[in-house]
């Protein structure tokens, strides 16, 4: 019976490392999808801004040209 508790004991710290390493690699692993995940929103947000502007100053133009032509045509 001793025998028996000796290698378990023996062979349980191992098996403890890999499974321990197997998590802190997951770990590693979900910590850098949820930094891609962060920076792909910055990019997206960024994007949105960028976008919003441009419409923004196409529509100052617009507004400026029709102004024009209205006073064209008095």
């Amino acid at each position: 019976m001793t025998g028996t508790i000796a290698v378990i004991m023996i062979f349980s710290i191992p098996i403890i490392a890999i499974v321990t390493d197997h998590f802190q690699k997951q770990s590693k692993v979900k910590h850098k999808m949820i930094q891609d995940q962060l920076e792909l929103e910055k990019l997206k947000h960024e994007n949105y801004l960028i976008e919003t502007q441009k419409m923004r100053i196409e529509l100052e133009q617009m507004q400026i040209e029709d102004s024009h032509s209205k006073k064209k045509l008095l």
